[in-house]
């Protein structure tokens, strides 16, 4: 069992910077791999950033490319997305997820992963 409990949420305009926190129970965070989904009012939760377990592969979704970057610290449990020249359509609810699998596999659809955080709001303003 893993309790995700995700952080760093908030308001800010767009061309701004966030850095959101998903901070994993358990001795076993090193097995995992790590997440970043969002879902905005109205549309389908969607892929933001995946890592593998290693740390060693990671996945972007094509809107985040060269903006997010997404990074582990398996000695503190958590995982990161840095997020950087905001948009207004990045705004949204943004879920850490966790699933284990092989140590290099990244996941990317919803359904791969079996953990959930509670979530926490992004919102960038124009």
């Amino acid at each position: 069992q893993v309790q995700l409990v995700e952080s760093g949420g908030g308001l800010v305009q767009a061309g701004g910077s966030l850095r959101l926190s998903c901070a994993a129970s358990g001795r076993t965070f090193s097995s995992y791999a790590m997440g970043w989904f969002r879902q905005a009012p109205g549309k389908e939760r969607e892929i933001v950033a995946g890592i593998s377990a290693s740390g060693r592969n990671i996945y972007y979704t094509d809107s985040v490319k060269g903006r997010f970057t997404i990074s582990r610290d398996n000695a503190k449990n958590t995982v990161y997305l840095q997020m950087s020249s905001l948009k207004p359509e990045d705004t949204a609810v943004y879920y850490c997820a966790a699933r284990q699998g092989n140590v290099d596999n990244y996941y990317y659809t919803p359904g791969s992963y079996r953990y959930w955080g509670q979530g926490t709001q992004v919102t960038v303003s124009s």
